[in-house]
């Protein structure tokens, strides 16, 4: 039980950070456009991305290939700024996010959903990398628990960020509000692209 209790704090702690997935999240949430199956989709990815990384360093101590974090890093800013100018498309004729959820294809969400968990590194870096590595001393039955510990607060984190979020929606009807949250979701991408690619750099140089 206790490494259930380790697995959970630990993910818990990494996953808290803001990132673009969980504006992502937010968004959708404000949005009321597939709530469940953005949140599943993010659960379930961790689950699989954790247990990978679990037992990759069961048999392996140490493994890192910088240039699979470049091209990851590389597809991520292209995916973002293709995102990015999306939503300046969009900012002044989708100022209201309480549009018919029946008339958003379930595919499109479900495919911006996995753009912004597998071509994010540092969902990589969370789930495979860091609680791999965290649990590479455990014996098999400890790394087990640790990552049932770990997947459940990731499927607690995403649903009551999700559902919180659509449960809000309700008080932002106002249209500057919507612009408003818009104009933060294209600013902090724009600062993540920045920031991906200053990282970038420093890591050729």
């Amino acid at each position: 039980m206790e490494y259930v209790l380790l697995g959970f704090i630990t993910s818990l702690s990494l996953i808290l950070a803001i990132g673009a997935q969980n504006i992502f999240v937010i968004e959708q949430g404000l949005k009321k456009q597939h709530v469940f199956l953005v949140c599943f989709v993010c659960s379930v990815s961790d689950l699989i991305l954790i247990f990978f990384g679990i037992f990759l360093f069961h048999f392996f101590n140490q493994f890192f290939n910088p240039i699979v974090e470049f091209i990851f890093n590389l597809l991520l800013v292209v995916f973002l700024i293709h995102f990015i100018y999306s939503k300046i498309k969009a900012h002044y004729k989708e100022v209201n996010f309480q549009s018919n959820v029946s008339e958003i294809s379930k595919l499109n969400i479900f495919l911006k959903t996995l753009g912004f968990t597998y071509l994010n590194p540092h969902v990589y870096s969370d789930t495979v990398f860091i609680l791999g590595n965290f649990s590479k001393n455990y014996l098999l039955n400890q790394k087990l628990a640790f990552g049932i510990g770990a997947s459940f607060a990731s499927f607690l984190f995403f649903f009551t960020l999700g559902y919180l979020s659509n449960y809000l929606s309700k008080y932002a009807n106002d249209k500057k509000i919507w612009q408003i949250i818009n104009i933060f979701i294209i600013a902090f991408m724009s600062f993540l692209v920045l920031f991906i690619l200053k990282e970038m750099i420093i890591k050729l140089l």
